[in-house]
């Protein structure tokens, strides 16, 4: 070979060594940054339980607790909800349930026309007076009849007297929280 010509393929494999390192090298530090050094990128944690696939619930019809004769077209529809699931005895459980709903609500400030409380009651009620002073614009539902048994056929029943559960404006049922627990958690989530 003569020298122009080794010249010429010298360059050329220069080029190709260079558009080969333009391309692999990113991906190399990429995979070393990643696999062989302590540092992670930050997760998104959720503190809830995701329920996974999302469910959507049923659209239903059901009247509300407070005297109401009419009943209340979708109540899970349009807004984020806090839904709380009881049998109709509030008990201290419960009361804690609903107190943390509301404070959550509240915590979000700006923010807290987008969520909705709803508490579904499936047996009859508590003193409805004593929780309308304790739970100003909280939505209590009659899920009793029919309609009702058939949306609270989508909340998973173990563990329910301690959730609370989160669905999207969509209708579908997102998330559970342990009412027990740190509400902190249920914010960040919402937030």
């Amino acid at each position: 070979m003569n020298s122009p010509a080794r010249a010429l393929r010298a360059r050329n494999l220069r080029t190709l060594a260079g558009l080969a390192a333009l391309f692999l090298l990113p991906l190399v530090v990429a995979f070393f940054t990643y696999y062989g050094s302590p540092w992670r990128p930050a997760r998104r944690v959720n503190h809830g339980v995701l329920i996974t696939p999302a469910r959507p619930l049923p659209p239903v019809r059901l009247p509300e607790r407070r005297g109401a004769a009419a009943a209340h077209g979708t109540p899970l529809r349009g807004t984020w909800s806090l839904v709380y699931v009881g049998n109709g005895a509030c008990d201290g459980a419960c009361r804690q349930a609903l107190w943390v709903m509301r404070q959550t609500r509240l915590a979000l400030n700006n923010d807290m026309t987008r969520v909705q409380r709803v508490f579904l009651v499936s047996a009859e009620c508590c003193a409805g007076e004593l929780l309308g002073r304790e739970q100003a614009g909280l939505e209590i539902l009659d899920a009793a009849g029919p309609a009702g048994a058939a949306l609270l056929r989508e909340f998973p029943s173990p563990g329910r007297a301690h959730s609370l559960f989160v669905v999207d404006p969509l209708g579908n049922l997102m998330m559970s929280y342990d009412a027990r627990r740190d509400p902190h958690g249920l914010l960040e989530d919402l937030k």
